[in-house]
């Protein structure tokens, strides 16, 4: 291995009882409190994803989408689902132009998130979800200080074309936007309590739904009371790729999170670990890697499993190893099958979110789940604090495209919830947001880790890159000049980015040492992220 420099800016966190880690301090320390209280992991993950939805607004919440894989110890098993639903049954692709689906009624996808939270809560939880719910409830009749991260997103708003009821409900009651101005959210607490109470129901076909759907057909959108009938989510036998001793579990089609495990396939085949850390070698060869897969991901997008899964086999894999090592510049697409995902700046496809528990009976679970672009569609349903999510806009409007829009039709994802295991025993959950950087910045991560063998912590903070279409490559400023100079003579057209920035995601991670059943837990200082032991 090569000598790693890098050392994190802080320690990762450790316990025992159980761990969560989440892109904000009060929604992992949600999460914990079930912990302590008894419940597992799975009850700790919903109480975190209900507090996230009242903590960072502009970044996921009960209307959004997701997708979460999972280690359950005593099935000795890991399981992905999707609750994602398919794309609104009056949708019509061929009238809509891609501005409509970028904010605007007729952006949101069908809300997954809330029925994902009880799927998980059903069928592995032991904690009801007026239970789950109640830090979530307190959080938003009292308020949360607004940090440095969120006034800086609220200005960046301004110049979004918001409805007044977006302002009423997350501008105005700051009265400044600066850190330390407390946001309260009366109406959602209404909202999570009467579903604590009546259970999801009261969205699925009940009073919520009705009002959402309402409000939704007065102004130009498709969404339907059938539509959220329909919503079912489901579970399914996630794809994995070994590398350097872990085996890597992530969601299956129709996500695209394959291309993530097709780069450390690829990888799997180099000794990038003897590679300088962060020299150019190391990061020309991943750079490399996330780009022939991004290629692979949009060429075989929605194809059967079999078909993706066909891909891993030695006769293909040999090929890519083959192009990822022959030295000729790699420059393609890493975005969408056409024009997007968003027709204005970076800044705003980057909102979602990803968080990681553990418990001490051994079980494990990544969620990532998301609003889309920043506070979705900027779509708020009167009376109720929800905000409703611009999903729609990372699917394709060209018909001859993979990931066509079609309605009433799944189409793919692009999160990529993560669990490791060793002999088939869980011991890592990691996962990011980031859109179509998620798949890069997790890869880039693995390799810090496994590679070269920083810890959790360190793994997470050291310096990414976010890739973009034709050979663009938007580099966090901590790498040596000399990297910088000798990638650009490679052919990558590399721009330093801060020395942290949100565009390459904002990781959060839990982690087991089976020798001794300590967890470890770590997050992402581009963002708000925080871990909490039980």
């Amino acid at each position: 291995m090569a000598d790693v420099t890098y050392i994190a800016g802080r320690s990762p966190v450790r316990g025992v009882s159980g761990m969560v880690a989440a892109a904000h301090p009060s929604a992992a320390a949600a999460g914990a409190q079930i912990l302590r209280e008894g419940g597992n992991a799975f009850d700790a993950i919903v109480a975190t994803a209900a507090a996230l939805n009242v903590c960072e607004p502009f970044m996921s919440g009960l209307a959004g989408n997701g997708l979460a894989t999972m280690y359950i110890a005593k099935e000795k098993r890991v399981r992905s689902l999707d609750f994602t639903p398919p794309v609104p049954i009056k949708f019509d692709p061929t009238s809509t132009t891609k501005d409509e689906i970028a904010a605007g009624p007729k952006a949101p996808g069908v809300p997954g998130n809330l029925a994902g939270w009880n799927t998980i809560n059903k069928t592995y939880g032991t904690k009801s979800l007026d239970v789950l719910f109640k830090e979530a409830v307190r959080l938003a009749r009292v308020g949360v200080p607004a940090s440095a991260f969120y006034a800086r997103l609220m200005d960046f708003c301004l110049d979004r074309n918001y409805p007044d009821l977006w302002r009423e409900t997350y501008l105005d009651p700051l009265g400044k936007k600066e850190a330390g101005r407390v946001l309260r959210q009366p109406l959602l607490a209404d909202t999570l309590e009467a579903i604590g109470s009546e259970g999801i129901g009261y969205l699925y076909g009940g009073p919520l739904g009705k009002t959402m759907t309402e409000h939704l057909q007065s102004i130009g959108g498709v969404i339907s009371m059938e539509d959220l009938e329909r919503v079912d989510p489901q579970f399914m036998e996630p794809m994995q790729v070994d590398y350097r001793g872990l085996t890597i579990h992530t969601v299956p089609p129709p996500a695209e999170s394959f291309q993530m495990l097709l780069s450390l396939a690829m990888l799997s085949g180099t000794d990038i670990g003897t590679m300088d850390h962060l020299g150019p070698d190391h990061l020309d060869t991943v750079f490399r890697s996330i780009r022939i897969a991004s290629e692979m991901r949009l060429t075989y997008n929605k194809r059967p499993r079999a078909e993706i899964e066909g891909l891993f086999e030695a006769d293909v894999m040999d090929r890519l190893r083959t192009r990822l090592m022959d030295g000729k510049p790699v420059i393609g697409r890493t975005e969408q099958w056409g024009a997007g995902p968003m027709s204005e700046t970076d800044w705003t496809k980057q909102h979602t979110t990803s968080f990681s528990a553990a418990d001490a009976e051994g079980n494990l679970i990544c969620v990532t789940q998301t609003l889309g672009g920043i506070f979705g569609s900027g779509v708020v349903i009167p009376g109720t604090g929800v905000c409703m999510s611009n999903y729609l806009n990372w699917g394709d409007l060209e018909p001859d495209s993979p990931n066509y829009l079609e309605p009433g039709k799944a189409w793919a994802s692009v999160v990529a919830p993560s669990i490791g295991t060793v002999d088939g025993t869980g011991v890592l959950a990691l996962g990011t947001p980031g859109s179509y950087g998620i798949m890069q910045t997790q890869t880039q991560a693995y390799v810090h880790y496994l590679d070269y063998g920083l810890d959790l912590q360190a793994a997470i903070e050291a310096p990414r890159a976010r890739l973009w279409d034709g050979a663009r490559v938007e580099l966090e400023s901590r790498v040596p000049a000399a990297t910088v100079e000798e990638l650009s003579r490679r052919g990558h057209a590399v721009e330093l980015a801060p020395p942290l920035t949100m565009s390459c995601g904002g990781m959060q991670a839990v982690s087991f040492v089976l020798e001794t059943g300590a967890m470890v837990g770590a997050a992402d200082p581009r963002r708000d992220g925080s871990a909490v032991p039980a």
